[in-house]
């Protein structure tokens, strides 16, 4: 009952929540629910024997609508699971930020943000294709509403934006699920899995491009990518936490779980041209974060670039490259949502994100600039950081299929190092010129900061000096899934 406890468990929470009165017990409640679900998702660790079918190590079904082949189906494997734990580990981070510094409607923030937990964690663990179209649709509701309702100026612009983007590609993804139906008379997600890659040339093709457009709008892959920087920017804190750690990591996880399986024909025919957005992506999110003034704009740029890694990893095909794009899922969202959080931070203080009002802040607030520092070169791929590993796995399994590919991607990490250490001379080196950034105008990091910000950086160095921990379970998941 495992797998159902980890859904369930935020959703009753966020129902319990609506139901509270008084900010502080609502506070509490959605505080203690994510540190509980946390704790729940650990136990998923325990007892590890991914024998069943597909890999699964748990699995749990019941019948829905037997009628026509569906149930409530939920599993996890090596790739899964760590899915579903950063989930759990980065939400009460998130709901920690949000306590501190939301102060209208927290109980509905709150909650949003429960149902979300719920939706994302259903994601990753449905093996049932009307579940996790569900469970994909419904993280739009939460979000839209944290943007719109708890957003900057813009907030409705991005909000509706993000919206109607995606909700264009799923429009078209299911009409690809009801076709995958006609064709194997199931949902079921590892039976479709066997059948689809029966079917004819055309069938393959038409499928692969449903789902592969609504997961490149998630990702997002370039050029769909233009709904990103409007919605972080515009974003609450927290929002914009759980966007790049975990809503962008869906788009991810639909390729691993459902286009490339579903149709692998089709996606070794798309694959030149999927290789090649992803390296675009890459490059042109790294030139374009180098011109970014908000600080706001230039992380979500830069997620444009990992996220480039990351699927160009998945579409090379092979061991190393498959494992690395599982491990830099983890670690974008660890090293992007600590960057957001650092943002956030500053931004309470000053109420502005623009580097051209700050400069010399190692002076006034030297914790701060020092994890700003070390969150950084996580996010830039420095040897003994987490970033490191991903990257580097990636780029192994690039140059095994093609020289230049990987090549072309290494630019991006010269990049990302160029955009990332020049944000950090505008931000932290120099002089003080402004006189909101005193020493002593302008507080350092206090204990609820360091608290939500210290786990972060324990797991970059836990990450980078013994990956294995994660690949372990990740490296037999993709050789499963590529054979």
């Amino acid at each position: 009952m495992l797998l159902i406890l980890l859904t369930a468990l935020p959703l009753a929470g966020a129902l319990a929540l609506f139901a509270a009165r008084g900010e502080t017990a609502q506070k509490g409640l959605a505080f203690v629910t994510a540190l509980a679900t946390f704790a729940a998702s650990l136990l998923l660790l325990t007892d590890w024997h991914p024998a069943t079918a597909g890999g699964m190590a748990r699995t749990v079904q019941y019948d829905w609508f037997p009628e026509i082949g569906l149930s409530f189906h939920l599993g996890v494997d090596g790739i899964s699971l760590w899915l579903v734990l950063l989930t759990t580990f980065m939400m009460p981070l998130a709901i920690a930020f949000s306590n501190r510094y939301v102060t209208t409607r927290i109980g509905q923030h709150l909650g949003l943000m429960l149902l979300m937990e719920s939706a994302l964690i259903g994601v990753f663990l449905a093996l049932d294709l009307v579940l996790f179209y569900v469970f994909f649709e419904f993280t739009l509701i939460p979000m839209y509403f944290l943007i719109g309702q708890w957003g900057s100026e813009n907030r409705e612009y991005a909000a509706v934006k993000f919206v109607m983007y995606t909700l264009l590609g799923s429009a078209l993804m299911l009409v690809a699920i009801i076709a995958a139906y006609t064709q194997a008379n199931t949902f079921d997600m590892l039976e479709l899995a066997a059948a689809l890659g029966q079917t004819s040339a055309s069938f393959q093709a038409l499928g692969f491009l449903a789902f592969a457009l609504a997961f490149a709008v998630k990702i997002p892959l370039f050029p769909f990518h233009t709904w990103l920087p409007d919605a972080h920017v515009q974003a609450p804190t927290a929002g914009s936490v759980l966007l790049a750690s975990l809503l962008l990591k869906m788009g991810a996880y639909g390729f691993l779980r459902l286009a490339i399986p579903f149709y692998p024909d089709a996606a070794r025919q798309f694959q030149p041209l999927i290789i090649v957005l992803a390296l675009a992506g890459i490059l042109y999110g790294g030139l374009v974060a180098l011109k970014q003034e908000d600080m706001k704009s230039l992380v979500a740029y830069s997620s444009v670039a990992h996220m480039g890694f990351i699927v160009l990893g998945l579409f090379v095909f092979n061991v190393q490259g498959g494992s690395g794009a599982v491990l830099q899922m983890v670690n974008h969202g660890l090293s992007t949502g600590a960057l957001f959080l650092l943002v956030g931070m500053l931004y309470e203080r000053r109420r502005t994100r623009l580097f051209r009002d700050f400069g010399g802040l190692w002076k006034s607030v030297p914790a701060y600039c020092a994890l700003w520092l070390i969150v950084a070169l996580s996010s830039a791929g420095l040897p003994g950081l987490n970033g490191f590993v991903g990257e580097f796995t990636i780029l192994v399994g690039a140059f095994a299929f093609n020289a230049v590919y990987a090549a072309v991607a290494s630019l991006g990490v010269v990049l990302a190092a160029w955009y990332l250490l020049s944000a950090f001379r505008r931000l932290a080196q120099g002089e003080i010129v402004h006189q909101e950034n005193q020493v002593g105008t302008l507080s350092d990091l206090q204990r609820p900061e360091w608290l939500m910000l210290l786990p972060l950086v324990a797991l970059f160095f836990v990450i980078g000096l013994f990956p294995n921990l994660l690949l372990d379970k990740i490296v037999p998941a993709v050789e499963l899934w590529l054979s």
